[in-house]
């Protein structure tokens, strides 16, 4: 219900408002505008204060006067003076007036909001949303290294892949591959009728063979470049779990010339038996395509003493478990060589162009051969397993030793080859006869 109720008439409104904007003009403070058709310049009120509404009767309502008319507009000019007031003492003690001079109080600090809205996403935040912030940047990152890294591989395949082609293309233009067979040796008298493969015979080479020695070579290079790196290691005295680190890249860089060797075997198994891969002074020890493991034993006791009485146990008890198994593979090595000689004999002389005469003979050797990759793939076993099971006894740097002991025993053989197919050839001139001229 309004102040006045429904009996208040135009004419009193008309009276108050023209009051109300007088005492306006002489205070120079805006007030409330009660009028809805027309803007409001100032904020609401606070909370707590009266506000004054007025409900003009409509024009030309004829409504009774109240003996109690005077007081009425008396209590409502009392009131509107007390809200003004009220709207001074408010407008006076607002934020703004503690602003520095010459800064415009209607423009929107745009920049200040969003220095806030930064400092609440940083600072204000709590420790597990900043941590799990940091730990997506950290991921980021790592996701991003490793995308490199795996684009440098590629890069480094895709050169590599390139390598070997033009390695193979130089192969076959040096008459490594007989052209027009596909790597068949067509022997006399057979000719047109397919031929036989010969690899390793006259300077051929199977594609598995000529493979094989341009990732055996860059083997080689990274063998080199590991043994480089430990050796570096050990004379620095690096901690156990550093140098541990070292020495397992080398036995898994030994891994790989096993996964090598393997595919060689299944192509042309003669070619890793005859050691054409290996200098002529390796040849020599070659035992089934590489070391003998008890014999890298036996030269490794002088570099990783002082051992403890369990270690050498252990080594003892491993080298003859090596001596045996070496012993067994060669025993059946050597059994199915004198099969297949006793196979391939012949009871009768005839042509060797008539293949159809003895080809019954060469089926059962075949069969025979397909043995021979196994013996190798067992010897690779050994040889694999040894150096595993030296692991275990040894401490990490007696490993380190060894090692570099077997990688130094190699070279030095190797460098025996390249001395001995320098050396001079012509004898040495025989010195003259007789004493020296008086």
């Amino acid at each position: 219900m309004t102040i006045w109720g429904s009996w208040t008439r135009p004419c009193s409104c008309t009276w108050i408002m023209a009051a109300m904007r007088r005492r306006t003009k002489s205070n120079g403070v805006q007030t409330l505008n009660i009028f809805p058709s027309q803007p409001m310049h100032v904020e609401p009120s606070p909370k707590g204060e009266i506000s004054l509404v007025l409900s003009p009767a409509p024009v030309g309502s004829k409504m009774p006067r109240s003996p109690d008319h005077h007081h009425h507009q008396q209590a409502a000019m009392e009131e509107l003076a007390t809200g003004s007031r009220r709207q001074d003492h408010h407008l006076q003690h607002q934020p703004f007036a503690a602003e520095p001079a010459g800064i415009n109080r209607d423009v929107k600090p745009v920049t200040a909001k969003k220095d806030h809205r930064r400092g609440v996403s940083t600072g204000e935040r709590d420790p597990k949303t900043l941590r799990r912030l940091a730990q997506n940047r950290e991921a980021a990152r790592k996701s991003r290294l490793r995308k490199k890294a795996y684009i440098q591989q590629l890069e480094s395949s895709r050169i590599r892949l390139a390598q070997l082609e033009q390695e193979l293309h130089t192969a076959r233009a040096q008459g490594v591959f007989f052209p027009g067979s596909s790597g068949l040796l067509a022997e006399p008298g057979v000719a047109g009728k397919g031929g036989v493969p010969l690899g390793g015979i006259d300077g051929a080479l199977s594609s598995e063979a000529a493979m094989f020695d341009v990732e055996y070579g860059r083997w080689q290079e990274e063998h080199y470049r590991l043994m480089y790196e430990l050796r570096a290691a050990l004379q620095q005295h690096l901690p156990e779990g550093e140098l541990q680190m070292y020495v397992e890249s080398c036995l898994a860089h030994h891994d790989e010339v096993a996964a090598i060797k393997d595919g060689v075997i299944k192509g042309d198994v003669f070619h890793l038996i005859s050691g054409v891969w290996r200098s002529p002074a390796e040849r020599c020890f070659l035992w089934l395509g590489g070391f003998r493991p008890s014999e890298v034993i036996k030269m490794l006791l002088t570099h990783v003493e002082p051992l403890t009485e369990q270690q050498i146990v252990g080594v003892y008890g491993l080298q003859q478990s090596a001596l045996e198994t070496e012993e067994a593979l060669t025993q059946g090595l050597d059994a199915l060589y004198q099969s297949l000689s006793d196979t391939v004999v012949s009871d009768a002389l005839s042509c060797p162009a008539n293949v159809a005469n003895y080809m019954g003979q060469m089926a059962v050797a075949m069969n025979k051969l397909s043995t021979l990759e196994g013996f190798v793939r067992q010897a690779e076993n050994l040889r694999q397993q040894t150096l595993q099971r030296l692991q275990q006894v040894l401490t990490t740097r007696q490993m380190a030793r060894s090692l570099l002991a077997v990688s130094d025993y190699f070279h030095r053989l190797r460098t025996l080859s390249s001395l001995w197919v320098t050396r001079p050839r012509q004898p040495p001139q025989d010195q003259p006869q007789g004493g020296p001229h008086t």
